[in-house]
């Protein structure tokens, strides 16, 4: 064992003795916690007691009253994720029997705060972010301000469950308000995670070629003339009615489907659930006018494709696809370069890219929105079960890497 190993044990060990030396008081202080526009709010513990309806939702028919709230309070995030027609989606298609569990500050219409939370019993029992593992994109809780935010945080140190909430945007209030929630009564661990990659989006951008490097500037545009001695080559971005969604979005799948993800199964139209969700989301985003279907056709047929949303003044990539056919002229970095056109055209503030870096999106943006993934453990036997497995997980990952 080298000096590394016994550092992360002793870092371990500090963990479990502060866990069960936390104790069930709280200091009455008045803390002040950032919140998502960069000033600060002061949140008073009196005000933080104050007596509120909390109430638990765990059937997916218990969500549909929410919706005005959920959209209202989410509109201060910007992110679609938080919009209820990705939830709902993903409640219908992910979350089994007993899964769900929102905690409401509120009753409808008068919600202020809302946790979009599932329950994974096993060992240990958890609670986590709705959809990250499922679908690995950003999810946060949503509150009409800190103080709201902080009654979900004393309700989730009361339930004495293991928190895990991956991939929240590192400038979320919530990260003060849970570390305050758990101060004495549990341990909050905050670690760095992949972030989003997204292009800040202006005037400029209306020729997106003239932002990329010379040599990509080069490979596009040999690109395009191996595309158009193909055959005519065409892009549309289609905000499709309700009736002109279903074939569209089966061609989309279609397009998806014909490149490597279809080789590895993937895809949208081979991952039951996955496709299940998007077909479920794509109708819930065209309900609401903020769906896009693109394609970028050659000679006709459909070589590449993205599904998207246009949300909050930016666009949201979600799925894209190419069909491997057409491979040598690069269909899918044909149809970015006229999407971040029409993005930027179209006055929008950024080109949200989703996911994680990769080195295809690396040539268009250096730009990421920075994630955190939070870990709290109250101080209870579940709690510290919960740190035990984590810290041996940890171990075994750091030992594989010896």
């Amino acid at each position: 064992m080298n000096a590394s190993h016994v550092t992360y044990f002793s870092r371990a060990r500090y963990a479990v003795s502060r866990l069960l030396r936390a104790g069930e008081c709280q200091k009455d202080e008045t803390v002040t916690l950032p919140d998502h526009h960069g000033g600060n709010e002061p949140v008073a513990p009196a005000l933080c007691r104050v007596p509120a309806v909390i109430q638990i939702i765990q059937a997916a028919e218990g969500l549909d009253a929410l919706e005005p709230a959920c959209d209202v309070l989410a509109s201060k995030s910007d992110m679609p994720m938080q919009d209820f027609a990705w939830i709902r989606s993903y409640a219908l298609t992910f979350a089994g029997e007993g899964e769900l569990h929102f905690l409401v500050v509120g009753e409808p219409p008068n919600v202020t705060a809302i946790a979009p939370l599932v329950r994974r019993r096993g060992r240990p029992d958890r609670l986590e972010l709705l959809g990250v593992n499922e679908l690995y994109e950003p999810m946060d809780f949503f509150g009409a301000d800190s103080s709201a935010l902080m009654l979900l945080a004393r309700s989730l140190v009361r339930s004495g469950i293991p928190v895990l909430l991956k991939r929240v945007p590192a400038n979320s209030p919530l990260i003060g308000v849970l570390r305050h929630a758990y101060r004495w009564r549990g341990m909050v661990f905050c670690r760095p995670v992949p972030g989003c990659p997204w292009i800040p989006l202006d005037a400029s951008w209306k020729q997106p070629e003239h932002q990329l490097s010379h040599g990509r500037r080069s490979h596009l545009r040999q690109a395009r003339r191996i595309a158009e001695r193909m055959g005519p080559v065409t892009s549309e971005v289609l905000s499709p009615t309700m009736n002109e969604l279903g074939p569209l979005l089966e061609e989309a799948f279609r397009v998806e489907a014909a490149g490597w993800k279809g080789r590895c199964g993937s895809a949208m139209a081979h991952d039951t659930l996955k496709g299940a969700f998007f077909r479920r989301y794509a109708a819930e985003a065209c309900r609401k006018k903020m769906l896009r279907l693109c394609f970028l056709r050659i000679g006709g047929r459909a070589a590449a494709m993205q599904l998207a949303v246009e949300y909050r003044e930016r666009w949201w990539l979600l799925k894209v696809g190419y069909d491997e056919a057409f491979a040598r002229c690069s269909p899918g970095a044909l149809m970015l370069l006229e999407t971040v056109r029409y993005a930027a055209t179209r006055g929008l503030r950024s080109y949200e890219f989703l996911g994680t870096v990769e080195p295809w999106i690396q040539m268009w943006t250096k730009s990421v929105r920075p994630c955190l993934s939070l870990a709290a453990y109250p101080a209870n036997a579940k709690g510290l079960a919960a740190l035990g497995t984590d810290s041996m997980a940890m171990m075994r990952k750091v030992l594989e890497k010896r």
